[in-house]
Parts: structure tokens; sequence; C-alpha cells
């Protein structure tokens, strides 16, 4: 087999223009800076290659980086982007806004299972995932402005049911990342944090009789890598580069290096920044109530926001070995981990591909998920993914909020402005927030409460001041945190007036008081 080692100008000769590329990555995660960077020099200086298209499984940037995705957000160069959260790369969500490309803006399940389909040449997917939401064609169909006009997305009928038909399309290059590679071009991912799904658009590529360029830190003799250690195989790879400038171009995550008890390599201690006693925030109380929403063996999901604390309060309840987080990238167990290092998990105990873990999602074994929320409004609906114009996305949260079995929404009352003390006698508003959160029409509909309710699924809505559940009647207030005024605080704070539960109680007071409440103590 010949060697497919070559230089990142030579893998470069391999792109044309016009070609559909797909990257994989998770913020940072995985993404294929070198090549990348290599990319954008190449289209700045020779205008080639231009009028791409890009798929991005998952959010392929951090918002204060000009890193990821945003290194194809040119004029010419980008055509049209096909993504779950583009809000995490500024440039690309920019030209989206100003109308300078094509987007639609994909359920991130439903996106990566898409690649498998792209691989055995079939036409598309069938799924349940975004009925009721603006992935729903009889809304939006995942279109993020004026100038998308195609429709990917349609309702079909089938047995007397409704279903999304989700088109699938030919991938022509795939530029992903692995640790190692031998010279016949087998790639293993040792040092990554996650699996993603590197195998599966790999192969979609291969389909369409597209190039796959693979970027990897390091190379071995051939046969060099063990069989079972290889997740790319030598006959479906065209060419291998290796990265210079580690330090920026082959990160494990934007925070770090490399750990390898987040590859999974080794296990380790896990430090946790825990709250003092009696020195708490509103996001602690928001974390803390939520916390007792879990119970002893369930399988639980974190997302982004606010509510990423839950795991730390777990940590202090001492049950983290009680319940199994995961990550709907693909890590099972351990501590998922926050900030510049969120999508990787210290300690975890499995890795599933990006693909099959929304397998496993869609498929009902999730049982509670904690997940954010930026409007909400009577009928029980949420946005997190359009905002005055601006299509931020929603990663993998449509996904999750339509199939997990509980759903906890974590979220402050409202924003802008809003501060507010704790001690032991309660939650204390020094001044109110200036944008409300509670709103008579939410502006997109990325959670659907009606089609929520219709399925019995069990919605809780967690704030600092108080606690709201979904019902069949609509949104009802049945806690609120003690030194917060009923009528002042909450009510006339509010776009829309929920319904007074019979049996209104006051939060839970340990949730006040710091340190260990003994959620599962018996």
């Amino acid at each position: 087999m010949r060697n497919k080692i070559m230089s990142v100008e030579s893998a470069m000769n391999l792109l044309k223009d016009g070609d559909c590329i797909a990257i994989t990555a998770a913020g940072l995660i995985g993404f294929p800076e070198y090549i990348a960077r290599k990319l954008e020099e190449r289209f700045l200086e020779t205008g080639h290659p231009k009028e791409l298209t890009l798929y991005s499984g998952c959010g392929h940037g951090v918002p204060k980086k000009d890193w990821g995705d945003n290194h194809f957000a040119h004029v010419g160069m980008l055509k049209k982007v096909v993504c779950s959260h583009p809000d995490v790369v500024p440039k690309v969500r920019d030209m989206i806004e100003q109308n300078q490309i094509e987007a639609y803006v994909l359920p991130q399940g439903v996106l990566n299972q898409l690649y498998r389909c792209s691989a055995a040449k079939q036409p598309g997917l069938l799924s349940k995932i975004g009925i009721g939401t603006y992935i729903d064609p009889r809304q939006d169909g995942g279109k993020m402005n004026s100038i998308t006009t195609k429709d990917i997305v349609r309702v079909m009928e089938l047995d007397e049911e409704e279903w999304l038909f989700f088109e699938s399309q030919p991938v022509t290059a795939a530029i992903i990342r692995g640790t190692t590679a031998d010279e016949s071009g087998n790639v293993s991912i040792e040092k990554e944090a996650l699996k993603l799904e590197v195998l599966e658009v790999a192969l979609a590529a291969k389909a369409s009789g597209g190039k796959v360029i693979v970027q990897v830190e390091r190379v071995v003799n051939e046969g060099g890598i063990p069989a079972k250690n290889v997740v790319i195989p030598a006959e479906i790879v065209d060419a291998i580069v290796i990265a210079e400038n580690v330090e920026e171009t082959h990160r494990m995550t934007d925070g770090t290096l490399y750990n390898p008890y987040m590859s999974g390599e080794l296990k380790g201690p896990i430090n946790r920044v825990v709250p003092q006693d009696g020195v708490l925030t509103p996001a602690d109380i928001i974390c803390r109530r939520a916390v007792f929403e879990l119970y002893e063996g369930s399988v639980v999901n974190v997302g982004v926001g606010v509510g990423a604390g839950v795991g730390n309060v777990a940590a202090v309840e001492n049950i983290v070995d009680k319940v199994t987080f995961t990550l709907e990238l693909g890590a099972i167990g351990g501590a998922p981990q926050g900030g510049p290092n969120f999508g990787a998990t210290l300690n975890p105990t499995a890795f599933l591909a990006h693909p099959s873990m929304f397998d496993f999602y869609h498929g009902g074994n999730l049982d509670i998920t904690f997940l954010g929320a930026a409007q909400l409004d009577g009928e029980g609906n949420v946005n997190v993914s359009r905002f005055g114009g601006r299509p931020a996305g929603q990663g993998g949260f449509i996904d999750i909020s339509q199939t997990s079995k509980k759903i906890v929404f974590c979220t402050y009352f409202k924003t802008k402005g809003f501060k507010a003390t704790v001690d032991e006698s309660g939650l204390h508003i020094v001044s109110e927030g200036e944008v409300p959160k509670f709103v008579s029409d939410v502006e997109q509909i990325t959670f659907n409460g009606k089609y929520s309710r219709e399925r019995q699924q069990e919605v809780v809505i967690v704030t600092e001041r108080c606690v709201f559940n979904l019902r069949k009647e609509g949104v009802v207030l049945t806690e609120i945190a003690p030194g917060v005024d009923l009528e002042k605080d909450v009510l006339t704070q509010m776009d829309f007036k929920p319904i007074l539960s019979e049996n209104l109680k006051t939060m839970d007071t340990r949730i006040f008081q710091g340190g260990r409440m003994g959620c599962f103590d018996k």
C-alpha cells in the first residue's frame, strides 16, 4: 500500500471548488485546526477553494477565538453551511445573519446520523426529532435566513404516524483528525477527548467518490498501530497530514493541550470546586434545587448554561457514583467538564461515537436531562435557537429534549442587570433584570410544549426564585424561594400568568444553607 503521508499543500490539492466538506469536532475538540488555517491562507492568496458547502455536526469553535469553522468565513469561500450550533462560530453566524451564505441548522443527532445515510447511499433519515419545532417544514424547515429556500426536510406519514424526512447530501471531502497514523494511512485516536463521527464522515466521503484527509499528531511505521486501535482504516484515507505547532493546532480541548484522564487512557483523582457553606449565588440555588430531580440509577445528560453546575452539586452531595452522567458528544460516566473543557469528561467509563450516542438518546435511554432556556411562554414552548434575528442554533437540544423521560430546564428568571444575594433565610433580590425569560410568545420554537404535553413528558423549570412544572393544563407554579414575594418578584415579572398550584410550597430550605443537602438521604 502506498505511503499516504504528505505535506499540507499536497493534501489541499485534493480539494476542488464547490466541494461539500464535512469536518468533525466538538468546540475545538478534534478540530483539524492546522489544515483549516492552511486552507484559509490558500483562499486568501489564490481565491481557491471557493463556493464550498460546509457540514458541521456540532459547533466547531469557541466564541472568543477566530479558530474552528471561522477559517471558512469569507465571502466567496463559503457558499452554504449545514450545522447545529453556529453561535460558537461568530464569523459564520454573522454571514448567516447578513444573508451572505445559505444556512440550515439541524438537530445535532440527526445531522450526525445523516452521515451514515450518506455513507450507505440512502436517500435520507426518517425521524420524529424536530416535529413541532422550527425544524418542522410547517415552521422554518431548519432554514435560517431568507436566501435559504430549498426544502431539505419534509413531513411524511407512515402507518398513520407523522415523521420528518431529512434528505442526505453527498460529501465530497472529509477533513478529520486523529492522534496517530501509520504510513499506509491507518489512523487511531488514543489521545483524543472524544470518538466523534470521524469514521462516519470518512465513509460518507468515500461513498460519494470524495477525498478523506486526516490531520494527526504523529506517524509510526506501517503496522505500528494495533489492529483493534485503528478507527479509520487506510483503505478509506487519501492523505495524512502531520500537524505543526500542536500547542495551538492539535489541542485536546480549548483549555487543555493533553490530559490522559480525559482521553480515558488513565484514571486519576478529580478535583472539584465546591461551594463553601453560606457563600452561595443564584446560579448555585438553581443547580442545588435541580439536583433534587435526580434519583439513584438514573442516566443523565447535562447541557450548557447554568445547569452545567449540576455535576458539581452532585459531587458535593457525594452521589456521582449513584447516577451516570453522559454527554451527547459520546462520553459515558466520569465527571463532565465545563468552560474551555466542555465536551470532555474526566475518568469516563466508555466512549460512543457521536451518532451512536444519539441512537442511545433517541431510543429513550436517557432518564433526565438538564438544559438551559432563553425564552419560555405560557404554552410551555422554549427557545434557545434564535434571538433578535441572531441564528444561535441549539446543538443537541432538540434531540435530547424530545426523547428524555424527564427534562429539567435550568434558567435565571430574568437577565441583564439581575443581582441577588443568598443567605440561610433565602434569596434576596438586589436589582431586577431588564430582560424577561418568561414571555408571551417565544421568538422561535426549539421545544414544543404542546407536543411534550401530548406525550406526557415530565418537565420541570427551575429558576433561582421559583419552580414550575409543565402539566396538561399548562405552566404551573409549584414552588417559591424563601425571601421572594409571589406578586412582586414573580407574577408581575412575567409576560403571561402561570397557573398557581393548589399546593404551592416553599423551596427546601436546605438549598439555601450551603454544604451538603442530603438529597438522597432516606
